[in-house]
């Protein structure tokens, strides 16, 4: 595998992709984060299911510091950024202070996601179905068919390699260039295989870059290299 030090090229612009699965563009001074799934497990326990209680803590923290490492002027958070539509309401004092502190002194955009489709009151920000800065769409679900540059989510990308002789699964951004579809960032989420059929309905080939997120870099893999599961 070759280090890539986080550089992808999308719609002829240069972004860079962060380790912890946040995307930051430097010309627009803008972050992207995808997929937070804030209070996952607090929606699990309501059903009997009980998963380690710290989920929106640490994915804040986790937030909180690629937000201090950027200093963006707006952050996108693209859709699923809350396990369910009562999640809001569920976060203690402490988180709901974290999350409104990093709004402070930058533009906050909310995409409505598949988990989140409905405005919250009291989370800040703005609310959008989608938006668009220069050449691209940001946008939760890819298009099914898109003529310019989009950067979506949803899908939750990873991508399995062989490396040293055992077999390496990691979250990755996916992208041919004109399309990128974003890493779950929360870390209660899951992923889904980029050699899965779901990508090949967005990218139409295996013609795309899976940069897996490594320890403090990406590193950039053909999707016709990656393992199948």
């Amino acid at each position: 595998m070759t280090p890539e030090a986080g550089a992808i090229v999308l719609g002829g612009q240069a972004f860079v992709g962060d380790a912890d699965g946040a995307l930051y563009w430097p010309h627009e001074r803008l972050l992207v984060v995808s997929d937070l799934h804030l209070e996952k497990a607090s929606s699990f326990a309501r059903r009997g299911v009980f998963l380690p209680p710290y989920d929106t803590a640490t994915t804040l923290a986790r937030l909180a510091d690629v937000v201090r490492r950027y200093v963006p002027r707006a952050v996108i958070a693209l859709g699923d950024s809350f396990h369910d539509d009562d999640a809001p309401q569920r976060l203690n004092g402490p988180d709901r202070d974290t999350l409104l502190s990093l709004q402070q002194g930058r533009d906050w955009i909310w995409i409505s996601g598949n988990h989140d489709p409905d405005p919250a009151i009291g989370i800040g920000g703005i609310f959008r179905d989608s938006v668009v800065f220069g050449s691209l769409t940001f946008r939760h679900e890819p298009a099914a068919a898109c003529d310019g540059g989009e950067v979506a989510g949803h899908l939750h990308p990873v991508a399995r390699v062989r490396a040293r002789g055992r077999s390496v699964s990691r979250k990755c951004f996916a992208c041919d260039g004109q399309r990128l579809i974003m890493p779950a960032f929360g870390v209660l989420t899951g992923g889904l295989n980029v050699r899965d059929r779901a990508f090949a309905a967005v990218f139409s080939a295996l013609d795309f870059t899976a940069h897996m997120l490594g320890r403090s870099r990406l590193y950039a893999i053909a999707a016709s290299r990656c393992l199948p599961d």
